[in-house]
C-alpha cells in the first residue's frame, strides 16, 4: 500500500488562512504557510473522507488488505473487486461469529456464491439420565459442501484457503464442491 503527492492538489484547509490578523499581510508568513500546503493536503483529504477509508465498499482497492487484516481475514486476490469488497463487508459484520459454524457457512456464501453446508463431529447435549451417550463423533472433524451451479467455476484450493483461515484451529477440515442437480 503506498500513496504519493497529487500533482497540483490544492488543499480544502490553506494554512495561511489560519494565520493571526497580524501575518494575513506579511509575504514571508504567506509564503511559507502556502510552501506547507501541497504536503498536507493529501492529510487534510484523507481525513475529510475517512469513513470512506474503513468501509470495504468505498476504500481503496490498495486499501482492502490492509483493512481486512482489521477481522482478521487475508483476501485471495484473485477474486473479483466486488466480491473481495462483500466479503470483507460480510466477515467485518460477522468477525463476531469467527470459529463458529453460522460465520463460517454465511462467509463461505458470499466467497462462493454458492450454498455451503458445514457438517462437524462435535456437539453438546444436557441429559437427565446418567451414562448418556454423548453427542458428536471421537475423532474431530469438519466438512465443508459447496454446491453450486457450475462447480468447474470454484478453485477449491481458495476456498481451503479461506476454511483454513475462519475454522477453530483444532479441526482438520474437508472441502466438498457438488453441482446442483
Amino acid at each position: 500500500m503506498s500513496r504519493g503527492a497529487v500533482d497540483g492538489l490544492r488543499s480544502a484547509h490553506p494554512l495561511a488562512d489560519l494565520l493571526p490578523a497580524v501575518y494575513l499581510e506579511d509575504d514571508l508568513a504567506r509564503g511559507f504557510t502556502e510552501g506547507l500546503d501541497p504536503g498536507l493536503a493529501p492529510v487534510f483529504l484523507t481525513l475529510d473522507c475517512l469513513e470512506a477509508y474503513v468501509d470495504p465498499r468505498l476504500t481503496p482497492l490498495d486499501f482492502l488488505p490492509w483493512l481486512a487484516g482489521w477481522v482478521g481475514l487475508d483476501v485471495d486476490e484473485t477474486l473479483p473487486e466486488a466480491r473481495r469488497r462483500a466479503v470483507v463487508a460480510e466477515w467485518a459484520r460477522l468477525h463476531h461469529q469467527h470459529g463458529t459454524r453460522a460465520g463460517l457457512v454465511r462467509l463461505l456464501e458470499v466467497a462462493t456464491g454458492g450454498t455451503v453446508e458445514v457438517f462437524e463431529s462435535g456437539g453438546t447435549t444436557w441429559s437427565a439420565v446418567p451414562g448418556a451417550e454423548p453427542p458428536g463423533g471421537e475423532v474431530p472433524a469438519l466438512q465443508v459442501v459447496v454446491t453450486m451451479r457450475d462447480p468447474g467455476d470454484l478453485d477449491v484450493a481458495r476456498v481451503e484457503r479461506l476454511v483454513r483461515e475462519v475454522r477453530p484451529a483444532h479441526l482438520p477440515f474437508r472441502v466438498e464442491v457438488r453441482g446442483r442437480r
